[in-house]
């Protein structure tokens, strides 16, 4: 019985960088598909929080987005040099020019894409996102995904994280990079 080959890969044993809006599930969904792939999982927040010494929250508060922003660039460009790893990024890593060309350039984009629905529900869980503090977080959850899907759309895959466990969306990222 002949086979079809399998089909090309995506992935070439670089460093797989996850992006999408805050909720949509990268910690947990990289955390899981670095044990399946058998590599180091990274969070940028919590690299940037050890670097600064103090939580991204009080980055915000103490320094600015700006100042958070460039201190952010540096640790992703840290994180994709070197051996291949799982990164989950912050919600506007990838939305800053500097930071999307370096992780478009050196490694695997993954934007993980949530509905309103999934994002408001998994952000309800956590009071420390600084950008919800102020208001109704799903009126600021569209909006900032108005401004920010065209941008995540250029990753390399889109993969839809649904309100499934997330070894479906870890199931699905692995089926689109040929494994």
């Amino acid at each position: 019985m002949l086979q079809s080959p399998a089909p090309n890969p995506v992935w070439h044993g670089q460093p797989i960088v996850l992006v999408g809006l805050m909720g949509a599930g990268k910690s947990t969904v990289g955390r899981r598909l670095a044990q399946r792939l058998h590599l180091p999982f990274v969070d940028a927040d919590t690299e940037i929080e050890t670097a600064a010494g103090m939580t991204v929250s009080d980055i915000f508060a103490r320094f600015g987005e700006a100042h958070f922003r460039d201190g952010e660039r540096r640790v992703i460009a840290r994180l994709i040099t070197g051996e291949p790893r799982v990164i989950a990024t912050g919600g506007g890593a990838f939305i800053q020019d500097e930071t999307r060309a370096l992780i478009l350039d050196n490694a695997l984009s993954v934007w993980l894409d949530a509905s309103p629905e999934v994002l408001v529900a998994r952000v309800a869980r956590r009071d420390t996102r600084p950008l919800l503090r102020e208001g109704d977080p799903r009126a600021i959850l569209e909006a900032l995904a108005r401004v920010r899907n065209p941008i995540y759309a250029q990753a390399h895959l889109r993969i839809v994280s649904q309100q499934a466990p997330h070894d479906a969306t870890v199931n699905a990222i692995l089926k689109a990079i040929g494994l």
